[in-house]
């Protein structure tokens, strides 16, 4: 059978079913579409050339990236970036400040001193509490940001961190690749973070399985149907460290200058693109249950909160802001999404 590395070229038929995975970030991407005969080889290429772009910009744990390069730049002078990073910079600024600096970026020393990233779990005591006693200047506040001549300033120090929204955008990659290649129905992914694109044949939406927040355990909670959307999770459950007799997990509250810690186990968040569901289900599950809960509400957002509850959890879902009962809820958020 003929394939085609362009599925545009190939002529009108039954359409296939494709399903392409790859390694990138410290995970593995996803690809699953419907097409005619196609080239898998080709697309597979292009697809970890999306991805890897992403990573030699934006990985902290690569010492030649560009976001590294920013990392070391001396302060007040100005460094050209790429176009993606610059726009996940803008991204990540914009849902710092809506988010009253819940999420920020520039938590990189946090995360290294708690053991998290390429620090590979060794705890830099004295460095957690030097960072405790220092006063909280979220990266909104220390970056200026050039879009016509595309360069970046640091205003102060600062160690940049976009392990909260770049795996969003390798997804929103991915989905452009497949988009450029004239394939309208597809699902693709990166660990948690999934957008999907139309339907599967017979008009089924996609289904998306919602992970238990239990560790050391894979286990499907439950499933929510995703139609041009995309969907990303935060949680405690898959990073943490041991740290004087408590739990401590990855994500870093700026504002505390210490791990997030709240009732909260995860947070799911529907939104038109992965790096926005990406980086505002971080920044809801620093909020905590009840300030995380509120914004999602006054912002009108599809959400799923899961709470710690005694030795289970409890689920609120919102949709469009709105509390939705728990046997609609994970079919009605997955159709609709936060801009």
């Amino acid at each position: 059978m003929k394939t085609y590395s362009d599925p545009r070229e190939a002529p009108a038929g039954t359409r296939q079913r494709y399903s392409l995975h790859g390694p990138t970030m410290g995970s593995r991407y996803s690809a699953v579409f419907y097409a005619a005969a196609a080239d898998e080889t080709a697309i597979a290429a292009r697809l970890s050339a999306a991805v890897d772009a992403v990573d030699r910009q934006m990985s902290s744990w690569k010492a030649d990236s560009d976001l590294n390069r920013l990392n070391n730049a001396p302060v007040d002078a100005w460094l050209r970036v790429p176009h993606a990073l610059f726009d996940v910079l803008e991204a990540a600024l914009r849902v710092s400040r809506e988010s009253h600096g819940a999420f920020d970026i520039g938590v990189g020393d946090l995360v290294k001193a708690w053991g998290f990233g390429p620090a590979n779990g060794q705890i830099d005591e004295a460095r957690i509490k030097t960072l405790a006693s220092q006063a909280h200047r979220p990266a909104s506040d220390c970056l200026d940001l050039d879009r016509a001549h595309g360069r970046v300033r640091k205003r102060a120090a600062l160690s940049l961190d976009l392990s909260g929204i770049a795996k969003g955008y390798g997804v929103d990659e991915l989905a452009r690749c497949l988009d450029r290649l004239g394939i309208t129905d597809y699902l693709v992914g990166i660990d948690g973070e999934m957008r999907a694109r139309g339907c599967k044949p017979g008009g089924q939406p996609w289904a998306i399985a919602i992970e238990k927040p239990v560790r050391h355990l894979r286990e499907v909670m439950g499933v929510m149907e995703l139609e041009d959307a995309a969907i990303a999770t935060s949680g405690d459950y898959r990073h943490w460290v041991e740290h004087e007799g408590r739990s401590r997990a990855h994500t870093m509250n700026g504002i505390r200058r210490a791990p997030a810690e709240n009732r909260l186990a995860a947070v799911s968040v529907v939104a038109t693109s992965a790096m926005l569901a990406d980086a505002w289900a971080t920044a809801l599950l620093v909020l905590g249950e009840k300030a995380g809960i509120e914004l999602a509400r006054q912002r009108g957002m599809d959400a799923l909160f899961v709470l710690h509850d005694g030795d289970g959890f409890r689920e609120i879902s919102l949709v469009g802001g709105v509390p939705a009962d728990d046997a609609s809820a994970s079919a009605e958020l997955g159709h609709c999404a936060i801009a």
